[in-house]
C-alpha cells in the first residue's frame, strides 16, 4: 500500500524515472564490451589494459554506494543524486575526447561513481514512499524498464558500432546521463523532509552503518536477497560455456538465449506484482525459495545429461524466482530500518555486488570442463539464501 505522501506522486512517471536511473550499470557495461579491440586499438594497448576499466567500473559502483548513502540521509535523496548525474554526465562527455588509456580508466570510475547514486536513492525513496508489500509491487513494476536494459544494450551497442566509432556510445550515455538529470530535476520529488534529515558528523555516519550491520532482520533479508542475485550472476558467468562450448549455440543464438532469460525475469517480475495482491511479502518469499531451491536441485540432477531445450527450460525457471526474491527481501529488509534509509539501502547493495561477485568468480574457479560449476554455485545460492531469511524470521 503506498503511503500518504504518495498523493500527489504520478506513479507512473516516478517507475520510468526510477528504472532509468538504476539502468545505469547495464547500460555503461553491456553497451561498449563490444568495443575493447577498437579501445585498444585506439590507445595504443592491448584488450587487458581495456578490460581493467569494467573491473574499476564495478569497483567505482561498489563504494560509490557506500558514499552516497550517508549523503541521502544527511542532505536528502535530490541533492546527492543531481550531483551523482552531474558527475557521470560530464565523465561520459570526457571521455569522448581523452588520449590516453590512463584517463579512460580514471573516468569509467568517475562515471561509476556518479552512476551509482541512483541505484541508492531509488531503494530510499521507495521505502519513503511505500509499505513493505507496496514496496515490493512497486520494484517489480520497475522491472518492466529496468529488466530491458541488459537485454537492449549490447544489442544497441553492436548495432552502433556497425555505423559509427567507440565515442558515439559515450556520446548516448552522455545524452542519457543529461535526459535523467532533467527527469530528476523537473519529476522526481523529494521524499525526506528536513525534519527527518540526519545531521551528523563522521562518528555519526559510523554510528549509522554500525546500526544498520547490527540489524539481524534487515542483515538476513538483505543476504537472502544477495544470494539469490549471486544464482543470476552464476548464469551469467557459466552460461556462454555452457551454451556455447558443451551444446554447440552459436554467438547470435546464445545472444537469443541470453534475452529469452532476462524476458522471463521480466515476467515473473510481473507475476510478483500478482501474486501480492493475494499474500504478504513473507508468503510470496517463502514460496519463492523454495520453488528457487527445488528447481535447483533438479537442475543439479540432470543438468548433465539433459538436451538444450530441457536445460534451457529448466535455467528459465530456476532463476525465475531472482526477481521475486529480489523484490520482496529488499521490502522487508528496509521495513526493517526506520531511520538511516539511505545508508541501509547501500549496505544493500554492496553486498548484493560482493555476493554476485564472489558467485561469479566461484564459477570460473571451479571450471572443471562441465555443467556443475554453474548449477552447482546456483543451487548453493538458492540454499545460502533460504537459510538466510530463516535466520531474519528467527531475528
Amino acid at each position: 500500500m503506498p503511503s500518504p505522501a504518495t498523493a500527489a506522486v504520478n506513479t507512473l512517471s516516478l517507475t520510468f524515472i526510477l528504472a532509468s536511473l538504476t539502468a545505469f550499470a547495464p547500460l555503461s557495461t553491456d553497451m561498449y564490451l563490444a568495443s575493447f579491440s577498437s579501445l585498444a586499438e585506439t590507445f595504443a594497448t592491448d584488450e587487458g589494459r581495456i578490460q581493467l576499466s569494467l573491473s574499476v567500473f564495478f569497483f567505482g559502483l561498489s563504494v560509490g554506494q557506500l558514499i552516497y548513502g550517508p549523503l541521502v540521509d544527511r542532505f536528502g535523496r535530490k541533492p546527492p543524486l543531481i550531483a551523482g548525474l552531474a558527475i557521470f554526465t560530464l565523465a561520459s562527455a570526457a571521455i569522448v575526447v581523452v588520449p590516453t588509456v590512463e584517463g579512460f580508466i580514471a573516468l569509467r570510475l568517475c562515471q561509476a561513481l556518479g552512476g551509482c547514486a541512483g541505484m541508492v536513492v531509488s531503494r530510499a525513496i521507495v521505502s519513503d514512499l511505500f509499505d513493505e508489500r507496496g514496496s515490493a509491487r512497486f520494484l517489480s513494476q520497475m522491472v518492466l524498464v529496468q529488466g530491458m536494459a541488459p537485454i537492449v544494450a549490447p544489442l544497441l551497442g553492436g548495432y552502433i558500432l556497425a555505423v559509427a566509432p567507440w565515442e558515439a556510445i559515450f556520446a548516448i550515455l552522455t545524452l542519457f546521463g543529461i535526459g535523467c538529470l532533467v527527469a530528476t530535476l523537473r519529476g522526481l520529488p523529494e521524499t525526506l523532509p528536513p525534519e527527518r534529515r540526519q545531521a551528523t558528523g563522521v562518528r555519526g555516519v559510523a554510528r549509522a552503518f554500525g546500526a544498520v550491520l547490527a540489524n539481524r532482520a534487515f542483515m538476513a533479508s538483505a543476504l537472502s536477497g544477495a544470494f539469490a542475485a549471486a544464482c543470476i550472476f552464476a548464469f551469467i558467468t557459466g552460461s556462454p560455456y555452457v551454451y556455447m562450448q558443451l551444446h554447440g549455440v552459436s554467438q547470435q543464438h546464445y545472444g537469443w538465449l541470453f534475452g529469452l532469460n532476462a524476458g522471463g525475469m521480466i515476467v515473473a517480475s510481473q507475476i510478483n506484482r500478482l501474486l501480492l495482491r493475494w499474500f504478504s511479502t513473507r508468503g510470496v518469499m517463502v514460496g519463492a525459495l523454495a520453488f528457487n531451491v527445488t528447481m535447483g536441485v533438479v537442475l543439479v540432477a540432470v543438468a548433465a545429461t539433459a538436451p538444450l531445450p530441457l536445460l534451457i527450460a529448466l535455467l528459465m525457471l530456476c532463476l525465475s524466482a531472482g526477481p521475486l526474491i529480489g523484490a520482496n527481501s529488499t521490502a522487508i529488509a528496509m521495513s526493517h530500518v526506520a531511520t538511516h534509509r539511505g545508508t541501509a539501502s547501500s549496505v544493500l547493495g554492496v553486498m548484493q555486488f560482493a555476493v554476485a561477485s564472489l558467485a561469479s568468480a566461484a564459477v570460473g574457479l571451479l571450471h572443471n570442463g562441465t555443467v556443475y560449476p554453474m548449477v552447482g554455485i546456483i543451487l548453493a545460492g538458492g540454499v545460502f539464501a533460504s537459510l538466510a531469511y530463516l535466520m531474519g524470521r528467527r531475528a
